[in-house]
């Protein structure tokens, strides 16, 4: 990516981060954000990614106090454990737990679904939620640029490796959900199967484009796998839309201070960022339904490129070679 490109990029990101903004702030107007109204999950088990924090912390809570045994995936256990007993308290329900898994490193996925399927239990939802946003150029601990490597080859692997578990544990008309927290940014964002690790010419704002872009892709060619195969498993991808949360320590220092200043009344709050993920979660109206792109409980259009067959099975099996994984696609679509 040219420096032209990488401020294009930018301006891009801030324009359709804008517009969502405004959307909201013309909503909030009209009435605001309801709360969906969810029926009770009990004996009903979720695994929540980035639990301790933001939009993630709110799912995490309000599954909880759906009824349904809560793990919290993070990388941070000394505010993890405090982050548990918050919940357990608020929520009065004491299935909520803690395990460390650092989305940066395979080998810490690896170990995170070990220890999990040790404890024999099953798997209804898994909520693929943490994320940096516009972090300086970095990698994560397998050489990976932190955005592309994090928020979306982590949680690939992290899918993959919870399959069998999901499909065990789904049903017919009781499936099990695979839910993916995407942005509005990846209608912006630009796939370069060439550069996936932005070596070029570093931009956080493409990188982080291109990490939410992916996600959208993966979703779909996740699903297309899972329906072919006949499982008891949908996959789907949420917008929270623009949500006042910690992220924010690198954009730029505008949009800082319109938050700092504006974000009560502008940005969504964590509570409300969760609703469409855990409506997704529960919701009897999305039974056996996969494939779909949600923002505030909502089925919309993702970007046109994100249907592209050929583009998402490419994205896939070239995950499938950088995590280490065997692509079932051919085999899945010859059976």
């Amino acid at each position: 990516m040219s420096p032209l490109s990488a401020a294009r990029a930018a301006l891009r990101v801030y324009a359709a981060g804008a517009a969502v903004v405004l959307a909201q702030l013309l909503r909030r107007c009209r009435g605001g954000f309801a709360e969906p109204v969810l029926a009770p999950q009990p004996d009903r088990v979720a695994i929540v990614t980035g639990g301790t924090d933001g939009i993630g912390y709110s799912t995490a809570k309000h599954l909880a106090r759906l009824g349904m045994h809560v793990i919290i995936a993070g990388n941070n256990a000394c505010k993890a454990h405090k982050v548990v007993r918050q919940i357990q308290e608020e929520t009065l329900n004491d299935k909520v737990e803690f395990l460390y898994c650092d989305l940066a490193s395979l080998q810490s996925i690896w170990q995170f679904v070990q220890k999990f399927k040790k404890k024999k239990i099953p798997l209804h939802v898994l909520v693929n939620n943490a994320g940096v946003m516009m972090v300086p150029q970095r990698k994560t601990r397998d050489g990976f640029e932190e955005h592309f490597g994090l928020n979306y080859l982590g949680h690939f692997l992290l899918t993959n490796l919870l399959l069998d578990t999901m499909k065990e544990s789904g049903s017919p008309g009781c499936s099990a959900r695979v839910l993916t927290v995407s942005s509005a940014t990846h209608y912006i964002g630009e796939l370069n199967m060439d550069d996936l690790q932005g070596s070029r010419c570093y931009s956080p704002h493409g990188a982080y484009a291109q990490s939410k872009l992916a996600l959208v892709l993966f979703t779909y060619h996740l699903q297309n796998l899972l329906a072919a195969q006949g499982s008891p498993v949908t996959a789907n991808v949420v917008d929270p839309g623009v949500v006042n949360t910690d992220l924010y320590k690198h954009v730029f220092w505008g949009t800082r201070l319109i938050k700092k200043l504006f974000g009560w009344w502008f940005f969504k709050t964590p509570d409300e960022g969760a609703w469409t993920s855990v409506y997704a979660a529960v919701t009897p109206d999305l039974e056996g339904i996969g494939g779909r792109y949600l923002y505030n409980e909502k089925e919309t259009k993702s970007l046109t490129i994100t249907y592209d067959l050929d583009l998402q099975r490419e994205l896939w099996a070239r995950s499938c070679q950088m995590t280490g994984i065997t692509d079932m696609t051919q085999d899945t679509f010859s059976g």
